[in-house]
């Protein structure tokens, strides 16, 4: 369909003047694609300038700094080295960081289908995966940052008033060393960019504010009770041994990650204790479920 201006030339339905697209046509057609890492850069922006950089995550950040540092001056292991505050952070990080990935990763893609962009985007040469994957890394660098620096930050009290020890490496039994709280924090933000994808793959399945709380709210409960729980159930009820327990527990994202630091650090340390985890299994598990995660959220949004 078309319309007449007074003077007598044509505008199609969607308000464009064919001239003007004959024009755009010509002006573009001579004019190379974006590259992928054009297109990627340009969505890694804009989410640290709109969704990343916000005083909301700022005040985020410094809630966090505060809450782990009372943890560690409560818990008193940052007068004994770092394997002490390493087992301290341990637990509460276990709730921490999916609930600070969550409000990282809750809006990421459903936010630009309730304002149109997903709509003008499919009008250029930009993909599905350039979305999911330009949001996911802009949102991740905000992550990785809210909690990497309260976790650094921890390593001053723990240098200034730990007791003198032999200088030693993690891997010698009995050797207390920074390299076993940088462990930590290296497989915390392992976690973190698991969940991230997790909540991601959430946001580019529904369509409202109501729905994405809700389904955010879901993977939390999901990774912190859920699959725990139901490997739990699982080895009570006989249908995992003994034997399987152990690589089993790299189904959950959250037993691959308590067991790879209590693998990588108490037991490397210490050297006794039961095995808490597979570290293969717990690494390809998490891996597992970070790709995945973002492949689905790929998939949902060519399909939406």
């Amino acid at each position: 369909m078309s319309e007449q201006h007074d003077d007598g030339s044509a505008v199609t339905a969607d308000g464009d003047d064919p001239l003007t697209q004959r024009e755009h046509h010509a002006t573009t057609r001579g004019r190379a694609e974006p590259t992928t890492a054009a297109i990627l850069t340009s969505y890694v922006r804009r989410e640290l300038r709109t969704a990343v950089v916000t005083v909301s995550n700022v005040i985020l950040t410094f809630v966090l700094v505060l809450v782990l540092l009372g943890v560690a001056l409560m818990g008193g292991g940052y007068e004994t080295g770092y394997l002490a505050v390493t087992i301290d952070l341990l637990g509460p990080l276990q709730l921490l960081v999916p609930l600070v990935a969550v409000v990282f990763g809750y809006d990421a893609i459903f936010s630009d289908k309730q304002r149109g962009e997903l709509d003008v985007m499919r009008t250029y040469p930009v993909s599905s995966w350039h979305v999911v994957l330009g949001t996911y890394v802009g949102r991740a660098i905000g992550l990785v940052t809210a909690l990497t620096v309260p976790l650094i930050l921890l390593v001053v009290p723990v240098a200034a008033t730990q007791t003198p020890r032999l200088p030693g490496y993690a891997s010698h039994t009995g050797a207390d060393s920074p390299a076993l709280y940088l462990r930590l924090v290296v497989l915390a933000v392992v976690f973190a960019l698991v969940v991230l994808a997790l909540v991601v793959a959430v946001s580019a399945l529904v369509s409202t504010t109501r729905a994405a709380v809700a389904g955010a709210g879901l993977v939390l409960v999901l990774l912190v009770f859920g699959i725990d729980i139901g490997l739990a159930y699982g080895f009570a009820l006989g249908f995992i041994g003994d034997s399987s327990l152990a690589s089993m527990l790299a189904l959950s994202p959250l037993s691959a990650f308590r067991g790879l630091v209590l693998e990588t650090a108490v037991v490397a340390t210490t050297g006794t204790g039961p095995q808490t985890a597979t570290p293969v299994a717990s690494a390809v598990g998490l891996v597992v479920w970070g790709v995945g995660s973002l492949v689905a959220a790929t998939v949902m949004l060519d399909q939406s």
